[in-house]
């Protein structure tokens, strides 16, 4: 009887396991999008903006299935959300995550305006300083998805930029996703339509919003310069160009028409890459003549010819300039390398030579200014090279002019206005590409190691802020990247199991960096790691110097958990806490992860949980976590200690700080008033920290009218700062905003010096 059952068992077993596989499957957020691990930003706009349309609750009873594939776009389109579901999957996010969405109309009509459009680019805050910056002209719409003007303008914009493809590039900026890139480029009304040129002031278009008067607007930017060419003038101009490495683009005419605005937009495309020049040929008859024209040609004399080689030059019969533009970049020379001790920017291909490998001999214009030579490496007739390199497919690396193994590969957007910026920002930086032959293994030397993958978003976002943060530690540490998606068994050595992670080698020790993706962050954990703020704890050395702690100790500690979103976001800000209240508090943390059974027993149920231990050691600990900013967190801690300041009376004013002996600071407040209550954990922060220096207190202008009056006292809260400097009195002057959240250390500085000299006047006391 015992048998069969187990006949029916098993096989219901593995059902019961491929059916939660199936589900969890399902509930992969790329596979809802119906994307790949490696989509950009907005391939995975797009996937969504279709599922939106057919899964719509207004459309499909389907409720919950849209709310998942809603709740994966939020995710996704995050960067750091996305990261965290790479890293953590699910339990690292939100659980409130996606609960809300637009209506269908707004999918269909308003959603990602421009994305389906192949000549506007959509700008969003994390390429839009290196677009700018490019060298290149940009024309940008900043527009918002709700407005109406902005919905009648996206046709003529569209046309626009199809006229204008190969001129100048025509870009978009939704500020509905970018609202704090727009608030920060002054964009208060929309649609606002600028032109940015690098180095210079955008130039607003304030015009009628006509296709023609937006290609006019835009062709006064354009700074071609087309030469006049004549028999005196013409060899000597043309030889020195062509010994300095350029061609020549003539257009042979009877009148001034090769100078017109037809011409000029002609040929603005090449600027940089050939010199351009036109000649009369009704007053030079004789030089067309030699030429063997009269009228209406043009022709391209490419770079190393010479008048004399008239086998070599490219004529043209046209002045449209996708045409003019295709037919010189397909017949100027192709990229060389040379790599010796100069800065290169190489292209590596792989036999195509199409339309990309011309398009990069454009970046010899951009980054002439830099020093910066351009070259190309064909990896089929070059394989010995690109493979001691590890370079497998095309892509865009910098040598460093430090030899051939110093370099760093491109994993930015394929398109010139990035490899421009990458370009120029890596031969400035000290970040190299990492392999087995030069990863640091032996670590006898600091090191900061990237370990990230080319397609994931959050990885491309960390690279130019290590390439800032190795800037700012040159000499101290070194930087390499190492791509595990081409040396797995090396990423797989140091356990490596989400993208980007950032590994710092010091000597034997071994630390991820878990802080937000900026320089800013990286320099502080680097700081921390040199000189620690925060107290690594474990059951051992809590018991041991928490829950022991001498009389007069007092600990504030994070209990956290690595996969946490919230206790991440709080670990910068708990680091920079513990520095600035470094001598007042002692600060700890503890990983729940790797203690969990010891965070369970503490009563620990939900993460991050800041706990604060008094000075008295029988005290009980209580619950603090109120907030992630800085001045929230130190404000929360103090706020929960005993004062530092005191209540000060008619009498102990008038005894103590106007005729004492010594330094005081004073705040005036009412009890009613709000901002006096928001400012009053802040004022024990200073008191605690300027203690034993200088005196602290406070007076209800609210009990003590007559006395706050007597002072001149206007408005709540009110600090003054009244010196002792034996006989001589002087006093601050009115400090009545609490708004600046740097207020408190502004007047620390200012306190302490002047208590230092014993020198005092009214306006270097006045906060």
């Amino acid at each position: 009887m015992n048998k069969h059952p187990v006949r029916f068992i098993l096989p219901l077993l593995l059902l019961v396991t491929l059916l939660v596989a199936v589900w969890a499957e399902s509930r992969d957020y790329y596979n809802l999008l119906g994307v790949s691990r490696e989509a950009t930003t907005r391939e995975i706009r797009q996937a969504f903006k279709k599922l939106a349309l057919t899964m719509h609750p207004d459309k499909n009873p389907a409720h919950e299935k849209f709310l998942q594939v809603n709740r994966a776009y939020e995710v996704l389109k995050d960067e750091d959300l996305r990261k965290k579901y790479d890293k953590y999957g699910e339990k690292g996010l939100d659980e409130q995550q996606g609960g809300r969405y637009e209506s269908w109309s707004f999918y269909r009509y308003d959603f990602g305006i421009y994305d389906d459009d192949l000549e506007i680019i959509t700008l969003d805050s994390g390429d839009f300083e290196a677009a700018v910056n490019s060298g290149e002209i940009w024309f940008i719409n900043f527009y918002f998805p709700r407005c109406s003007h902005c919905h009648q303008l996206a046709p003529t914009w569209r046309e626009f930029a199809k006229e204008m493809d190969g001129v100048i590039r025509i870009g978009a900026v939704n500020c509905g996703d970018n609202n704090h890139l727009c608030r920060r480029k002054g964009i208060n009304s929309y649609p606002s339509l600028y032109i940015y040129r690098a180095g210079q002031k955008p130039e607003k278009f304030n015009g009628e919003r006509s296709k023609d008067n937006l290609v006019r607007f835009s062709m006064q930017f354009i700074t071609t310069t087309v030469m006049q060419l004549w028999q005196g003038k013409l060899l000597q101009t043309i030889e020195n160009a062509f010994m300095s490495g350029l061609g020549w683009l003539i257009t042979f005419c009877s009148d001034t028409g090769g100078n017109t605005y037809a011409s000029v937009r002609a040929f603005s495309c090449l600027d940089g890459l050939v010199k351009v020049g036109w000649m009369d040929c009704t007053t030079q008859e004789q030089l067309c003549a030699s030429f063997q024209v009269t009228s209406g040609a043009t022709a391209l004399f490419p770079p190393g010819s010479s008048l004399d080689q008239q086998g070599s030059v490219l004529w043209l019969n046209t002045l449209d300039s996708k045409e003019i533009y295709s037919q010189v970049i397909n017949h100027l020379p192709d990229l060389e390398l040379k790599l010796a001790h100069h800065r290169w920017l190489v292209s590596f291909t792989f036999g195509d030579r199409g339309t990309a490998s011309n398009e990069y001999k454009k970046l010899q214009a951009f980054l002439r200014n830099d020093h910066i030579q351009v070259g190309r490496v064909d990896c089929i007739a070059d394989s010995e090279l690109c493979q001691s390199l590890y370079i497998h497919k095309p892509c865009v690396a910098v040598f460093k002019g430090l030899g051939i193994h110093d370099f760093e590969i491109h994993h930015g957007k394929d398109v010139l206005y990035n490899i421009v910026g990458f370009a120029r920002d890596s031969v400035r930086a000290h970040v190299t590409t990492l392999r087995p032959d030069n990863f640091p293994s032996d670590r006898k030397e600091p090191w900061l190691v990237d370990f990230f993958a080319p397609w994931c978003p959050p990885c491309r976002a960390l690279l130019p802020e290590l390439r800032k943060a190795s800037i700012q530690l040159a000499g101290q540490m070194k930087f390499g990247t190492l791509d595990c998606t081409i040396h797995h068994n090396l990423c797989s050595m140091y356990n490596i199991q989400a993208y980007p992670t950032t590994v710092i080698f010091n000597g034997s020790s071994v630390h991820e960096y878990e802080g937000q993706h900026s320089a800013d962050g990286i320099l502080e954990f680097i700081q921390d790691l040199v000189n620690p703020s925060v107290v690594v704890l474990d059951p051992s050395s809590f018991a041991e110097r928490v829950k022991g702690r001498a009389e007069g100790q007092i600990w504030a500690v994070d209990f956290y958990a690595p996969w946490c979103g919230p206790c991440q976001a709080l670990m910068p800000e708990w680091r920079r806490m513990a520095r600035m209240l470094s001598g007042q508090i002692l600060v700890g943390s503890v990983d729940c992860q790797r203690f969990q059974t010891f965070c369970q027993s503490q009563g620990v149920r939900a993460y991050p949980e800041v706990r604060l231990y008094p000075s008295n050691a029988l005290s009980s600990c209580g619950v603090l976590y109120c907030g992630l900013g800085l001045v929230v967190l130190t404000r929360c801690v103090y706020s929960s200690l005993p004062r530092a300041s005191v209540d000060l009376t008619p009498e102990s004013f008038r005894s103590l700080v106007l005729s004492g002996q010594d330094h005081w600071v004073v705040d005036f407040y009412a009890p009613w008033c709000g901002p006096c209550q928001h400012f009053a954990p802040e004022f024990e922060v200073l008191a605690r920290i300027v203690k034993g220096e200088i005196r602290a207190g406070k007076v209800d202008c609210q009990a003590h009218y007559q006395t706050c009056q007597s002072a001149g006292i206007t408005a709540y809260p009110t600090v003054r700062f009244y010196p002792y400097l034996g006989r001589r009195r002087v006093r601050t002057r009115t400090h009545s905003s609490t708004e600046n959240k740097e207020f408190h250390l502004f007047v620390i500085n200012n306190m302490r010096r002047t208590a230092t000299k014993h020198r005092i006047s009214p306006s270097a006391t006045s906060t």
